[in-house]
C-alpha cells in the first residue's frame, strides 16, 4: 500500500475534522524541529508504564493449512522468462538512485528538479534505507553494500528533530532494515533494526500502553507521553507487521506484544462503531473509544489498518484467528457501504471505493462518491484476503478494483491519475444509464468525460495502483495486467522526468510538459519501481507464498 506519505495519504471527506488528517501527510517531512537532543540508549531508557505482562508470539498450527497465494506456475504465460520490459524499469531506478547518490547522499530525499536534498524524516537517510532492499532485489550488490555501510553508522539516538512521525519511521526505516536483513542474511542489519525498534518501542510507554501519533523524545524521557484523542487509526495500527517480524527474528516478544495491544483494542470495538465492521478515520486511543467521528474511508488515515489484516494472518502462519475475523467483518461492510460503480459514458466495468458518513440524530448512511489514489491498494488487499480465506468473490473484486485504477491512469493526458477525484455514482454495482445532462452540471468543468471533479490534481509518484496490479497478476497469472501496468509506467516516466530524476507533478490534466513539484518521495524507489520490476520478473521472484510485503513494499520472509 501505499502514502504518504510526505505522502499525502489522507484527504478530506467533508468537514474540518478530516482536513486535519490531510496535514499529516502534507506536513513537510512529518517532523518537528527544535533542538539537538542528547544521545539516548533507548534500550536502557526508563519505562514509566512498563507492561504487566508480555504476550508471547502465537505458536502451534492453524485449524487449516494456509492456501497458496500465488497462482500455479501453469497459470503464467512465460513462467521461466524475464520480460525484457524489466530492463527499462531498472534503468529508471538506476537513474533515480544515481541522482540521489550524486545530489543528496545521506539526506532523506532528493530535490529532483532543483538538485540537492532535504531532511524530512529525522535526517536518517530515508531514501537510502527505504531503497536498500530494492538494490538487493535488482542485483545491485555493490550499491547495496555501500549504502548498508552508511546506514550502519546512522545514530538513531541523535537527531535535530524533537519528534518523529511514528508510522513513517516504522514502515520506512524499520521495515527497510528488516527486509534488507531477510534478503541478505546480514546480522548487522538486524542489529540496526533492533536499535531502531527499541526506540520506537518506547512510544508505547503510555498509561494505557497505546502510542501517540508523534513520538516526542522529551516526553518519552520524562514520562509524559499520552495516546491521542483524535488520531488516525492507520498510524498505531500499522506497527503490527514490523514489530511482529522483529519479534520473530530476535525471539523477544515485547515488540509483538506492544503492537498487539493496539490490535486487541481495535478488535474489541469493531462491532460497536457507528458503522459496524469499520473504524472511523479519527479515534480516541487515549480513552479507547471510537470517538465522535462519523467519517469512514479506507483511504488516508485508515488504509494500512485494513491492509495489514490479511498480511498479519500470513506472517503469523494463520495461528491468530482474530485477523481473519477482523478482515471478514471489514470486507463485508466495505463492500456494502464504500464500494461504488461510477456513471460512465461507455459503461466500462469500473469500481472504486468512496467514503461514508453516519449521523448522530438520524439513521442511515450518507455515501460520498469521492475517491483517492491511496485507495488503489485495496485491490491487492481484497485479492490477498480472497486467497488466504478462500473467498473467491473477494479475489474477483480485487481484480476489478485493480483494473479500475489502471483505467484511471489512461483517462488523463499525462498518463497518470490524480490524488483525489469524484464521480456520479450508480444506484448499485450494476451498470447504469449515462446521464449527459447531469454530468454537464458538474462543479469541475475541466474533468474528462464521466468524472465529476478532480479535487487534487497532483500525482506524487505513488505506488498503490501498480501495487495491486502486481499482486493480482501474481494471484491470477492474467498476462494482460502486465500490459496495463506497462502503459501506466510509460505515462509515469513521460510526465515526471526531470534533468536529474523524476518528480511529482502539479496537475495530471496537463500534457507531457508538466509542472514539477520538486519532490521525489522515498517510496518512488522503495515501492513504485520495485513493484514494476517484480511485475516483469519471473513469478518465482519473491513468491507471495514465501514473502509478505509491508505497506512500504518491504518483503518479510514468512516463517515455516
Amino acid at each position: 500500500m501505499a502514502p504518504s506519505r510526505q505522502r499525502p495519504r489522507w484527504t478530506v471527506i467533508t468537514g474540518a475534522a478530516l482536513a486535519v488528517l490531510l496535514l499529516w501527510y502534507n506536513f513537510p517531512g512529518n517532523v518537528t524541529r527544535r533542538q539537538h537532543i542528547a544521545p539516548v540508549d533507548w534500550s536502557q531508557a526508563r519505562q514509566y508504564y512498563p507492561p504487566e505482562t508480555i504476550k508471547p508470539l502465537p505458536t502451534g498450527h492453524p485449524r487449516r493449512p494456509i492456501p497458496p497465494v500465488q497462482a500455479s506456475m501453469a497459470s503464467f504465460q512465460h513462467p521461466s522468462a524475464t520480460d525484457p520490459r524489466r530492463d527499462q524499469v531498472q534503468r529508471v531506478f538506476e537513474r533515480s538512485w544515481n541522482a540521489y547518490k550524486d545530489e543528496a547522499w545521506g539526506q532523506d530525499e532528493l530535490n529532483p528538479a532543483s538538485g540537492g536534498g532535504k531532511e524530512t524524516y529525522g535526517g536518517w537517510a530515508a531514501t537510502m534505507v527505504d531503497a536498500l532492499d530494492t538494490l538487493w532485489i535488482m542485483g545491485m550488490k555493490d550499491e547495496f553494500d555501500s549504502a548498508a555501510e552508511f546506514i550502519l553508522d546512522i545514530n538513531f539516538r541523535n537527531t535535530t528533530a524533537s519528534a518523529i512521525n511514528l508510522f513513517e519511521i516504522n514502515i520506512r526505516h524499520l521495515g527497510g532494515l528488516l527486509s534488507a536483513h531477510d534478503l541478505s542474511g546480514r546480522a548487522d542489519l538486524l542489529g540496526k533494526a533492533v536499535e531502531l525498534g527499541d526506540m520506537l518501542y518506547m512510544a508505547f510507554d503510555t498509561p494505557n500502553g497505546l502510542p501517540g501519533f508523534w513520538f516526542n523524545f522529551e516526553e518519552a524521557l520524562d514520562g509524559t507521553q499520552r495516546a491521542g484523542e483524535n488520531d488516525a487509526p492507520a498510524a498505531p495500527a500499522s506497527m503490527c507487521l514490523e514489530f511482529t517480524r522483529l519479534s520473530q527474528l530476535t525471539g523477544d516478544a515485547k515488540y509483538f506484544s506492544a503492537a498487539d495491544r493496539v490490535t486487541r483494542f481495535l478488535a474489541r470495538i469493531q462491532r460497536d462503531t457507528s458503522l459496524p465492521g469499520l473504524w472511523p478515520v479519527e479515534m480516541d486511543f487515549r480513552n479507547e473509544l471510537a470517538s465522535s467521528s462519523r467519517f469512514y474511508s479506507i483511504g488516508a488515515g485508515a488504509d494500512s489498518l485494513y491492509e495489514y489484516l490479511p498480511k498479519m494472518h500470513a506472517l503469523l502462519g494463520g495461528v491468530d484467528e482474530k485477523f481473519q475475523v477482523m478482515y471478514t467483518l471489514a470486507s463485508k461492510q466495505i463492500q456494502q457501504t464504500l464500494l461504488f460503480r461510477p456513471m460512465l459514458p461507455d459503461n466500462e466495468d469500473i469500481l472504486f471505493l468512496g467514503n461514508a458518513q453516519t449521523h448522530e440524530f438520524s439513521p442511515g448512511v450518507t455515501r460520498d462518491y469521492q475517491s483517492q489514489h491511496l485507495t488503489c491498494f485495496a485491490g491487492g488487499m481484497f485479492g490477498l484476503g480472497g486467497k488466504l480465506f478462500e473467498e473467491k468473490g473477494d479475489l474477483e473484486l480485487g481484480e476489478r478494483l485493480a483494473r479500475g485504477c489502471g483505467w484511471a491512469y489512461s483517462q488523463f493526458p499525462s498518463g497518470v491519475m490524480p490524488e483525489m477525484f469524484g464521480f456520479f455514482g450508480c444506484p448499485s454495482l450494476e451498470v447504469c444509464e449515462w446521464d449527459e445532462e447531469r454530468w454537464r452540471h458538474r462543479t469541475d468543468r475541466a474533468t474528462p468525460k464521466g468524472w465529476r471533479q478532480i479535487k487534487d490534481p497532483r500525482y506524487l509518484l505513488r505506488p498503490e495502483a501498480v501495487e495491486s496490479i502486481f499482486l493480482l497478476y501474481r494471484m491470477t497469472g492474467h498476462e494482460d495486467l502486465r500490459d496495463l501496468a506497462w502503459e501506466m509506467f510509460l505515462g509515469m516516466v513521460g510526465s515526471t522526468e526531470t534533468e536529474l530524476a523524476y518528480s511529482g507533478i502539479a496537475n495530471v490534466m496537463k500534457d507531457k510538459v508538466t509542472e514539477k513539484l520538486d519532490t521525489m518521495d522515498s517510496f518512488w524507489m522503495a515501492e513504485t519501481l520495485k513493484y514494476f520490476y517484480l511485475l516483469f520478473s519471473t513469478p518465482d521472484t519473491l513468491s507471495l507464498d514465501e514473502w509478505v510485503l509491508n505497506t512500504e513494499a518491504h518483503p518479510f520472509r514468512r516463517p515455516g
